[in-house]
């Protein structure tokens, strides 16, 4: 393949993150490790002697008990240590402060650091008990919780290999990944999860035994366990017993799988090492400028999968890190209690995937709908200033008075309603962000900070903070990675590659599919498009599979225009962008719903922001189905008017939106059309509405 760079490397605009240091009170803090290491004078050839390390030829293996050469150079010279080092580091410096927090009823159970490494020592032992094998997983299915964090450093600590599995997984898909990662021991939350392994288990050669760690066990089966019962298998074995297995472990294995969504098929699992989890949980966290707890105990809330790697190393390893409080939501969070979860507990840091930041968007808009003429009035007044000085790089002094005046008076009102009244940093992953959604939280002074990665850079290569800021880009590659662009088009856009100590080992027994990830030289490729600006902010175009190349051979990203349909019409939910191999570009429509909140399937009954935009129509509609068919013309017009708007602002008729449709439903993870983080699964789509779209096309 050919490649090419726009610049130098050693240039800001390409190459590594040496020019992105952390700002700020941490700075000498989280530099230390780096200075002293400098200052010593120590090479990396000096590290990598020093270091214990398994032997390794290549920086790439498919099997679980290989082992990778480390991407270690000048700009990331830092000594390779294994999760249980980390862990054991953090217990000196943290031991007596609050790591783990669970609402059980109306009590705060509290867990310090302490306890937790003791409890995953507890774990780990179990695991050795049941049998757990070395580099053979520990699957786990269920909510977030403090006995998934405990199972998963147990896992660890035990020398197996920890692997998540998505609760929405149906049977089938559970048994794929217990399978694949010869899951010795599956831990499931409830009797629901438990059910789905029951169903395959006799299809699981390597499985030993079953740990359920929430709600009373139905019936007693054999090698089934509740969380007490697995907690006391282990006393058997001794600390050194224990002390051998992890003395074992070397910092280039693999402790980790993540499993990618398998929306093309069946999931990959993705290898992570020790290196890659202890180097990304130390900093990829110091462009957000997530405090270590000497300075400042950062507390967040854990709700987002856990099997997913944006959750997982968000909350589980820097949590252990940098000394992180952790509170876990209630497990019907994405259901509506998380904003209880919040304003209990206030945490200084909030992660979200780009549907969470959506669905608060749309619940804060309907609350201001809601209210009297004059609070509307001030609350509109108030953040369209903080959106005016957000989006400015300075401030005149009336300006300035202006925002303070609107951020007191109502601004953090509205943010202590959302339990964010001490919030310091907010961020985005996982999906790309619409610039809707990022405009209205700057009018609530809230700053997403993007961040952009995968599963196989360990989580993020790219990310934003509060001193590394600018609208729209997912920030400044973390320091001590570098990237390039290659096969850059006329526009400046190329395929972003990775290099750092956070790219994974390899795909699970999958050794096609990692040299297709990984080329020669050892460089992740992405398979996203982006572009770089002058001074190294990196924005994501779209995926190169998502590209659409119409017949006439013109290639059209779907993601700007599907952006800008959705910010011209406020009623629309998703708009998906037709057009691969076709001779004009069409659209697939849902409209703004309200969604079951047992179920959480999308209504027939449209959201009060989609029924106030009907009645400024003059439109009565007050749900889905009174609206498609054509049955409301008053809302086709406005539609088609909308998207005439978007045409207009088309770089060639290519690009212009011919055709279009509304869908019966919204996207739902129940409908399939959507994945475990909400992220759009474009083939499911394809293939779901596949009549649909082919009536765009019919002679």
């Amino acid at each position: 393949m050919s490649t090419s760079t726009q610049t130098d490397p050693t240039r800001k605009q390409l190459g590594n993150g040496s020019d992105c240091s952390p700002l700020g009170p941490m700075t000498d803090h989280l530099e230390q490790d780096v200075r002293e290491g400098l200052s010593e004078k120590k090479s990396v050839e000096e590290v990598l002697a020093d270091a214990e390390l398994a032997p390794a030829q290549s920086l790439w293996t498919t099997e679980a008990s290989g082992s990778v050469q480390l991407r270690m150079d000048e700009l990331c010279p830092e000594q390779p240590i294994t999760v249980h080092q980390m862990f054991t580091n953090s217990v000196q410096k943290y031991g007596k402060l609050t790591a783990l927090v669970t609402k059980r009823g109306n009590k705060w159970e509290k867990v310090t650091f302490s306890e937790y490494y003791h409890l995953s020592r507890m774990a780990a032992k179990s695991f050795l008990k049941l049998g757990l094998e070395r580099f053979h997983s520990v699957a786990i299915l269920g909510f977030n919780s403090a006995e998934w964090f405990i199972a998963a450093v147990g896992t660890v600590f035990a020398g197996g290999i920890m692997a998540g599995i998505y609760t929405t997984n149906s049977p089938d898909a559970c048994l794929y990944v217990a399978n694949d990662s010869r899951a010795n021991v599956i831990v499931v939350e409830n009797q629901k999860q438990l059910d789905k392994i029951l169903q395959v288990r006799d299809n699981l050669p390597h499985l030993k035994a079953i740990v359920q760690y929430s709600g009373s066990l139905k019936e007693k089966i054999p090698n089934l366990y509740s969380w007490e019962e697995f907690m006391g298998l282990g006393l058997e074995i001794s600390d050194q017993e224990l002390d051998e297995v992890i003395s074992s472990q070397k910092a280039n294995q693999c402790c980790v799988l993540i499993y990618t969504s398998g929306t093309t098929g069946s999931p990959k699992g993705v290898m992570l090492s020790h290196d890659n989890i202890t180097w990304t949980a130390h900093h990829a966290s110091r462009v957000g400028e997530m405090q270590p707890a000497e300075i400042r105990q950062e507390s967040l809330v854990s709700y987002l999968p856990l099997s997913h790697i944006a959750a997982q190393i968000y909350d589980l390893w820097t949590g252990i890190q940098w000394g992180e409080q952790v509170t876990f939501a209630q497990p019907d969070a994405l259901k509506g209690s998380l904003v209880d979860t919040l304003r209990e507990v206030a945490p200084t840091a909030h992660m979200g995937v780009p549907r969470v930041w959506e669905k608060i968007m749309e619940k804060i808009k309907e609350g201001i709908s809601q209210c009297g003429y004059m609070k509307r009035k001030l609350v509109t007044w108030a953040m369209s200033v903080s959106l005016e000085a957000n989006q400015r790089l300075t401030k005149d002094e009336e300006k300035s008075f202006l925002f303070t005046l609107a951020d007191s008076l109502v601004l953090q009102k509205l943010r202590a309603e959302l339990g964010f009244s001490s919030c310091m940093k907010f961020f985005s992953g996982a999906a790309p962000i619409g610039s809707e959604t990022l405009q209205f939280f700057l009018g609530l002074n809230i700053r997403l900070y993007e961040a952009y990665g995968m599963s196989e850079s360990s989580g993020p290569h790219f990310l934003s903070g509060p001193k590394v800021y600018r609208f729209q880009s997912c920030g400044k590659v973390v320091p001590g990675c570098r990237y390039k662009l290659v096969n850059i088009d006329a526009d400046g856009i190329g395929e972003v590659c990775f290099w750092g100590r956070n790219v994974f080992m390899g795909f699970l027994n999958l050794e096609d599919k990692t040299k297709e990830s990984l080329d020669q030289d050892g460089w992740l490729h992405s398979g996203d498009l982006g572009k770089v600006d002058e001074d190294g902010f990196l924005y994501i175009t779209g995926r190169i599979k998502e590209l659409i190349i119409t017949a006439g051979g013109e290639n059209v990203p779907p993601l700007p225009i599907e952006d800008a349909v959705k910010q011209e019409l406020p009623i629309i939910s998703n708009a998906i962008l037709i057009g691969d191999k076709r001779k004009f570009l069409s659209m697939l429509l849902t409209l703004k719903c309200t969604v079951n909140t047992e179920t959480t399937e999308p209504t027939d009954i449209l959201s009060l922001e989609a029924v106030e935009y009907c009645q400024r129509l003059g439109s009565q509609a007050t749900k889905v189905s009174d609206i498609i068919g054509e049955k409301d013309k008053l809302v086709y017009q406005s539609i088609e008017e909308g998207i005439a708007r978007v045409n207009s602002k088309a770089t060639s008729n290519a690009q212009r939106i011919q055709k279009w449709t509304i869908l019966l439903k919204d996207f739902s993870i129940v409908g399939g059309e959507l994945g475990p983080t909400m992220k759009l699964r474009r083939p499911v789509v394809l293939q779901k509405y596949h009549s649909e779209i082919e009536s765009f096309y019919r002679e």
